[in-house]
């Protein structure tokens, strides 16, 4: 005897003793339990996201790829600083500057040359174990004395070499006052 029977979604219902009908009813089942559930996104949802991705990337990419240079030429005037601070330390333990010959490295180990300082600190007055660098892998230039102060510091920028345009123009403790 088959009974059409309507349940809640409105769909009709036949019991029966077929495997059909039973299999029937599972997959009404399976589908009134997926609706509870949201959708996943769909393949245009994605494509759409990515492309507005993509279309932000090529906005943001070139300004943050450009300014590598800008960031070396920031970190050697924060070095400048630094050995500056140093150096004025090297001073107040010492009565004197290191001279040119000695350089920034009396910063790092004791000098042997020139005017032997009496005071120098253990372990130096920078952290780094030997002389400092600027961010090109090149050494400052340190004259004592200076011709625009007690001493002159400054990093020849990109090129290595005194003078230059652009990401090549020297980077000069006294330009920083």
């Amino acid at each position: 005897m088959n009974v059409d029977m309507k349940n809640s979604d409105g769909f009709s219902k036949k019991r029966c003793g077929s495997i059909f009908g039973a299999a029937k009813q599972r997959f009404m089942k399976f589908l009134t339990r997926c609706k509870k559930f949201p959708p996943g996104f769909t393949l245009i949802e994605i494509m759409v996201v990515i492309v507005i991705l993509g279309i932000l990337a090529s906005f943001i990419v070139p300004k943050i790829m450009g300014r590598p240079e800008e960031a070396r030429r920031t970190t050697a005037a924060l070095l400048i600083r630094s050995i500056e601070s140093a150096l004025k330390l090297y001073k107040l333990d010492n009565g004197v500057y290191p001279d040119t010959e000695q350089g920034i490295e009396a910063l790092v180990k004791r000098p042997e040359t020139g005017t032997v300082p009496r005071n120098w600190q253990k372990g130096g007055y920078l952290d780094s174990i030997k002389e400092p660098k600027d961010p090109w892998g090149n050494p400052f230039v340190y004259i004592m004395p200076g011709e625009h102060g007690d001493f002159d510091l400054s990093s020849y920028g990109k090129d290595g070499e005194k003078g230059g345009e652009g990401d090549n123009a020297d980077i000069n403790r006294w330009e920083f006052e």
